[in-house]
């Protein structure tokens, strides 16, 4: 299986100014070939790569043979990656959340370049990349392997990593626990079946300098050098957030999947959620699917089982004890006591127990409980 490991490096003043021109180049072949695409049907790889090549002999676009060819075509590459998706999820041959159009690309986006072997090579502890010189990463762990490819990437903060892409081996690991079911929060990110609890990282404080920023940022003219420092300073803010809460979802996806087995999380409709005002901006923050695909991720690397299951499942309405289903809860109540077996339940970790058991294939004598006590007619029982 394929993974990829990020280090972040700091250029030199000539690798910024050298790498500045190489985003630029991938940016406008991306542009020009999406420009040419969305003017009738798409041409497909082979004609965009034989336009990049008369492009290069024009006086208009003869500046991109100072760059490596490399990342131009990969650029290609995976806009045909982009638009094969657009069209699957059209058909309905891809899962998932529909895919749009590709899209252009602006010059204050996160901007990215990729290396393939013929591109890049690693020199002990520095990285060459062609027509840009060596460059020396923050090696915080070792490769597992040699990397198949490498891509540049320069966020909007104006920070430098290095992702290389390489071949990982499963690892076989014994797990404390058989199972576990997962009931995601806003409040309290993650409570188990087990009974404990992981409350959610504070982003307060970020998100009132964000506001600040940004009413500040709205006031200010376009292209004006003090609107651009307010860019930057609001996007270092924004990856403030974004790396906190990386941070907390690799920590706590890591220990719930080293410690399980097999673990049980609920399909959630994010994006219909997010539809509601008072809870959309709460939502958005959690990174509830990051947190599942890390956890897919990390469960396919140790051998784990990782099971979804379906959206619809009654998991709050359900005692988890006896199986008697009392309904639907107004979010406001949080603790209960159930009517038939008198058991206090706490809201949270009981759908967590449920999804357990759902996930578990032990759902079946819940629902006989459920049956079981249906009101029937007095005349059935004469």
């Amino acid at each position: 299986m394929k993974a990829r490991y990020n280090y972040r490096f700091y250029p030199t003043y000539q690798q910024k100014l050298s790498l500045a021109q190489l985003f630029g180049c991938v940016r406008v072949v991306w542009n020009d070939a999406l420009a040419q695409s969305k003017a009738g049907k798409y041409p497909g790889y082979n004609v965009l790569a034989k336009s990049l090549t008369l492009s290069k002999k024009t006086e208009k676009r003869q500046w991109l043979n100072d760059v490596s060819s490399v990342p131009l075509q990969q650029s290609l590459k995976q806009l045909e990656i982009a638009y094969k998706s657009y069209f699957e999820s059209l058909n309905g041959k891809r899962k998932g959340k529909r895919v749009g159009q590709p899209r252009f690309k602006k010059k204050t986006n996160n901007q990215s370049a990729t290396f393939v072997k013929s591109g890049f090579s690693l020199k002990g502890k520095a990285v060459y990349l062609a027509k840009i010189g060596n460059v020396s990463p923050i090696w915080s762990r070792e490769l597992p392997s040699d990397p198949s490819s490498v891509t540049v990437i320069k966020d909007c903060a104006n920070r430098y990593f290095l992702s290389f892409v390489t071949e990982i081996e499963p690892i076989q690991v014994n797990a404390k626990s058989q199972s576990v079911g997962i009931d995601l929060g806003i409040k309290t990110f993650a409570v188990m079946s087990d009974g404990e609890q992981v409350a959610s990282p504070s982003y307060k404080a970020l998100e009132r300098k964000i506001r600040q920023l940004q009413k500040k940022l709205a006031r200010q003219p376009k292209d004006s050098k003090r609107r651009k420092k307010t860019r930057i300073q609001t996007a270092k803010l924004h990856n403030q957030i974004a790396d906190t809460r990386k941070d907390f979802l690799h920590k706590l996806s890591t220990k719930v999947v080293s410690e399980n087995q097999t673990i049980v999380l609920e399909d959630l409709n994010v994006s219909g959620m997010v539809n509601n005002r008072k809870l959309a901006r709460a939502i958005s923050l959690q990174g509830w699917y990051e947190f599942r695909a890390l956890c897919e991720g990390k469960s396919e690397k140790l051998g784990r089982d990782f099971r979804v299951i379906s959206r619809w499942e009654p998991t709050s309405q359900v005692c988890s004890d006896c199986g008697y289903k009392w309904g639907k809860l107004d979010l406001s109540i949080r603790e209960l006591i159930c009517l038939n077996c008198g058991t206090h339940q706490d809201r949270d970790e009981n759908a967590a127990k449920n999804i357990q058991k759902v996930g578990t294939g032990h759902c079946h004598d819940s629902k006989r409980t459920r049956i079981d006590r249906k009101t029937t007619k007095d005349s059935k029982l004469k």
